[in-house]
C-alpha cells in the first residue's frame, strides 16, 4: 500500500514531466493519476463557433482556447513559485491538500483536533485527514515548527493543492 508521501511524489512527478498519466496496480490497490486534458476546451469552443457564424467562428475559437490555456498554464506555475518563495523568505510552510476530498481536523467526530494554532509539530506529525473515495488519508506536517493558521473548516470539501495549514518553521 502506498503512503501519502509516496502518492505526493507521484503527483509531483506527473506535474513536472510530460507524462499524461500514471497507473499503478497491485493485489490490494489501484492508483490512477491523470493530468487534465486540453481537449475539453476546444470541444466547447467549436460548439459555440457554429452559433457565431462560419467565417467569424474559425478565427474566434483559435484565440479563445489560447488565452484560456495560457492563463491556466501561467496560473499553475505562478502560485507555486511565489508560494515557495514566500515560504523561504518568511519561514512559513504551507501544507496543501494532496487530493480532492473532505477535510477533517480530528480522527473521529468526538475526538479533539490533531493540531490547533500554537501546536508544535514535526515532519511526521499528522495534522488532519482528507477523505477521498471512502479512504481516510492522513496528512503530515512535512516540516518541524509551530502551527500558525488553520486554513480549512472541518468537514469542508478541499481541492488538490488547496492550502490547509500554515506552519512556521522552527
Amino acid at each position: 500500500m502506498l503512503k501519502i508521501g509516496e502518492i505526493r511524489e507521484l503527483i509531483r512527478l506527473l506535474d513536472d514531466t510530460s507524462l499524461a498519466e500514471i497507473r499503478i496496480e497491485t493485489e490490494d490497490m489501484k492508483l490512477w493519476l491523470k493530468k487534465p486534458e486540453a481537449a475539453p476546451i476546444p470541444v466547447a469552443t467549436p460548439a459555440v463557433a457554429p452559433a457565431a457564424g462560419i467565417p467569424a467562428a474559425a478565427p474566434a475559437p483559435s484565440p479563445a482556447p489560447q488565452p484560456a490555456a495560457a492563463p491556466a498554464a501561467e496560473t499553475a506555475p505562478a502560485p507555486s513559485a511565489p508560494a515557495e518563495a514566500a515560504e523561504d523568505e518568511t519561514g512559513v510552510h504551507i501544507v496543501k491538500s494532496p487530493m480532492v476530498g473532505t477535510f477533517y481536523r480530528a480522527p473521529a467526530p468526538d475526538a479533539p483536533p490533531y493540531v490547533e494554532v500554537g501546536s508544535r509539530v514535526t515532519e511526521k506529525t499528522v495534522v488532519c485527514i482528507v477523505e477521498a473515495m471512502k479512504l481516510m488519508n492522513e496528512i503530515e506536517a512535512e516540516v518541524t515548527g509551530e502551527v500558525v493558521a488553520v486554513l480549512a473548516e472541518n468537514g469542508q470539501l478541499v481541492e488538490y493543492g488547496q492550502p490547509l495549514f500554515k506552519i512556521k518553521r522552527a
